[in-house]
C-alpha cells in the first residue's frame, strides 16, 4: 500500500521528530477530519508500506534521518517557487531548498522525486514573463536531478478566498501560453510537465496529463508493478487519477501559511494548533481521547513482485 504524508500539511517541515519517532515505534494513529472520534491505526511497516509519498516545501529536516526510510519506497514531491514571504510567510529561502532537492535526489534516486512548481498566479508583479523567467532559471538548476515537474494553477477554494482574497483565476490564454513555454523550458532540462488537476489542454503541446501521483508514478519509483485494489484512487473524483488516500497528516496544522494554502483555514488556528503538538504523542495532533474508536487500517503490499520497465 501506499501511505501519504502531505495532502493535509507538510511533515518534513515542521514535524520530522515526530514523523522519525512514528517510524521507530512502528505505527501511526490518523484522527478522522470529518468524523473526529474515528481513529485509523496505520503500520509503518516495509512489508506492508510498499511507498512513503512525501509533499513538502522543505526537505532538509528530514535528511539527517534517511537512514529510517531505506526500507521503503518513497516518492518526494518538492514544492519550489519564486514566490516572496509576502506570499509563503516561512518558506525557507529557494536557494537552500533547491541545494536540499539536489542532495535528496542523491539519495533517493531521479525515480523517486518530482519539482511541483505551483500554484501558478498572475498579478500585476508576477506576470507570464515574470514566470517563466524565474521557471527557467529554476529548471536550470535542477537539471539532472528529476525528471518530472508538476504545473497547476490557482484554485480559488473557500479558504484560499478567505486567505487570498486578491487572488484571481488565470485566463485559459495565459494557462496555454505558460503551459507551451514551460513545456518547452524543461524538455531542454530533462523534465516531462506534468499538469495537476489541469484537464487535458497542455497534451498538444507535450505534457503529460495522466496524473501527478499516479500508479505509473509508484511503479517508476518502486521499479515493479503494483496490483492496486479496486475502488483506490483520487478523492477528487473526475479531477484526476492520483492515488491520495490513506494521509497521515491533519488539516491546519502547517506553519507555512502560504497565502494560498487550501489545507489551512486560518492562520491563528494553526498557530493554536502548532501549540497541541507533542512529538511522542502517536498522533500529529493532539492525543487519545477518552471516546475514541480505533480501528486498524486493512494493510498489504501491492507489489506483484514483476520488473517495470520503465
Amino acid at each position: 500500500m501506499i501511505i501519504h504524508t502531505g495532502n493535509r500539511t507538510d511533515i518534513p517541515a515542521f514535524y520530522s521528530e515526530w514523523f522519525v519517532n512514528r517510524l521507530k515505534a512502528g505505527f501511526v494513529l490518523v484522527r478522522n477530519p470529518y468524523n473526529p472520534q474515528s481513529v485509523t491505526r496505520f503500520r509503518l511497516d516495509p512489508s506492508v508500506v510498499d511507498l512513503i509519498a512525501f509533499c513538502t516545501k522543505n526537505p532538509g529536516p528530514m535528511l539527517p534521518h534517511m537512514d529510517l526510510l531505506k526500507p521503503f519506497g518513497q516518492y518526494w514531491f518538492v514544492t519550489i517557487t519564486p514566490y516572496g514571504r509576502d506570499i509563503e510567510p516561512n518558506v525557507p529561502d529557494k536557494t537552500k531548498v533547491m541545494e536540499d532537492f539536489k542532495a535528496l535526489s542523491k539519495i533517493v534516486g531521479i525515480d523517486s522525486i518530482g519539482w511541483r512548481y505551483d500554484p501558478i498566479f498572475l498579478d500585476e508583479k508576477r506576470t507570464v514573463e515574470w514566470h517563466l523567467e524565474q521557471f527557467e532559471r529554476m529548471a536550470k538548476n535542477l537539471a539532472g536531478y528529476t525528471k518530472t515537474c508538476v504545473i497547476s494553477f490557482i484554485d480559488l477554494y473557500k479558504k484560499v478566498e478567505r486567505n487570498f482574497p486578491e487572488a484571481r483565476e488565470v485566463s485559459r490564454e495565459d494557462r496555454l501560453r505558460l503551459g507551451k513555454e514551460c513545456i518547452r523550458i524543461a524538455a531542454e532540462n530533462g523534465m516531462i510537465i506534468k499538469p495537476c488537476a489541469e484537464g487535458t489542454d497542455l497534451a498538444q503541446f507535450g505534457a503529460d496529463c495522466s496524473g501527478c501521483m499516479t500508479q505509473a508514478t509508484f511503479e517508476t519509483a518502486l521499479h515493479t508493478h503494483l496490483n492496486v485494489p479496486k475502488g483506490t484512487g483520487t478523492q477528487r473524483k473526475g479531477a484526476c487519477a492520483c492515488i491520495l488516500g490513506s494521509d497521515i497528516g491533519a488539516y491546519d496544522t502547517c506553519g507555512h501559511l502560504c497565502k494560498y494554502c487550501y489545507a489551512n483555514t486560518d492562520s491563528r488556528l494553526v498557530l493554536e494548533n502548532m501549540k497541541k503538538h507533542n512529538p511522542e504523542s502517536p498522533f500529529l495532533l493532539g492525543e487519545l481521547m477518552p471516546d475514541d474508536v480505533i480501528r486498524d487500517a486493512e494493510q498489504f503490499s501491492w507489489i506483484d513482485g514483476q520488473q517495470y520497465l520503465f
